[in-house]
């Protein structure tokens, strides 16, 4: 939790402090929160490819995704989703047996649905071949992902859950990132949420400074709150969504998801606009 002080008024408190946030308990803040049962394993990762390393992974498995995000060309960072089992399980492996493991996940198809993925591969094809006005259709090309060769340091795991605080703010304090919501590593948009609570606060604060105000008025924190809700409420929503839609093995909804996400990669103004909204 951070504590910011100020010689013209009272201190102003931001709870930045996770999602056992002392202050939003402080606070009275209501707190929902719905379990998940399952668990994050994470990791820093070396890869085997080290020229380039600018592409984030996800992979959804049967038990729950798998993601690599970029921390510079040779190393990634790790985030599996899966049961508490599992989990135990991969953070007792030897080393050389959780690389093993994180690649079969990475690069096995014996889960593949082989149905659904052929009908969407050809949905998104007719899309590019009728989308000629893209002019990254010529170019597109299946990436693969990457191997690892090791792990740095060491592993760990926390559990899922989506937890919304129904207020960000009180008297002189404002909740940010984890404090304020809790959501599911699946869209990686946990800490796009977080920069954004902190670049609205700043503005705010810099307009209450600019007009001579108390940067812990009311009005100037409604205002935050009122922005981030708007923001946060509709990315949580559907990442909560598409946890669901992802931890079902139905056929007609694979298909569903499936075709989706391959007619998004095939209309690059569609998958730009998406980009956009989940980087606010």
């Amino acid at each position: 939790m951070l504590h910011l002080f100020f010689s013209s008024s009272p201190f102003f408190q931001i709870g930045a402090d996770g999602f056992n946030s002392g202050l939003r308990k402080a606070m009275n803040s209501q707190y929902i929160s719905y379990d998940y049962s399952k668990m994050a394993v994470v990791a820093t990762v070396r890869l085997a490819e080290t020229e380039s390393n600018v592409t984030a992974w996800q992979r959804f498995l049967p038990s729950g995704p798998i993601a690599l995000l970029p921390l510079n060309n040779q190393l990634s960072s790790l985030v599996w989703s899966t049961d508490k089992e599992s989990a135990k399980c991969l953070l007792d492996l030897p080393a050389e047996e959780f690389v093993d493991r994180v690649n079969q996940a990475l690069w096995n198809d014996e889960h593949q649905n082989s149905l659904a993925q052929d009908i969407s591969e050809r949905v998104a094809e007719m899309v590019r071949v009728l989308n000629v006005n893209s002019s990254e259709d010529s170019n597109h090309f299946r990436q693969l992902p990457p191997s690892i060769v090791d792990i740095e340091g060491r592993r760990g795991a926390f559990p899922l859950a989506l937890g919304p605080a129904v207020d960000y703010i009180a008297e002189r304090a404002a909740l940010i990132g984890d404090a304020a919501h809790r959501v599911h590593p699946m869209a990686g948009q946990g800490a796009n949420l977080g920069f954004g609570d902190v670049a609205t606060l700043t503005d705010v604060i810099v307009e209450a400074t600019a007009n001579g105000a108390d940067i812990g008025s009311a009005v100037y924190l409604e205002e935050y709150q009122s922005r981030r809700l708007q923001h946060n409420i509709p990315v949580m929503a559907s990442i909560h969504g598409l946890h669901f839609l992802y931890n079902t093995t139905w056929t007609p909804f694979v298909m569903l998801r499936s075709v989706g996400f391959n007619l998004i990669d095939a209309l690059p103004s569609i998958k730009q606009l998406i980009s956009q909204k989940a980087s606010i």
